[in-house]
C-alpha cells in the first residue's frame, strides 16, 4: 500500500458506524487509517455492553466500510 501524507490521512474517513446486533443502537467508532486497510478488533457496545467483533475495510479512495458481529 502506498504511503499517504499526513494531510491525505486527515481527509480519509475518521469515523464509521454500525448497528449493534443486540440492542439495535447505531454506534460510532473512530477509524485509525494507520492501522491498515483491513482491521478487526473486539469492542463492547457502549449502550448494552455486549461484545462485538468490529470489522473495518478502507477503500483506495479513503472511504470506510464498518460492520460488526456479536462475539
Amino acid at each position: 500500500m502506498p504511503r499517504r501524507s499526513r494531510r491525505r490521512e486527515r481527509e480519509l474517513a475518521q469515523e464509521g458506524r454500525y448497528a449493534c446486533g443486540e440492542c439495535g443502537e447505531e454506534i460510532v467508532v473512530p477509524i485509525d487509517v494507520s492501522a491498515g486497510a483491513e482491521q478487526s478488533y473486539v469492542e463492547d457496545c457502549p449502550v448494552c455492553c455486549r461484545p462485538h467483533r468490529i470489522h473495518v475495510e478502507l477503500d483506495a479512495d479513503g472511504s470506510a466500510r464498518v460492520w460488526a458481529e456479536p462475539e
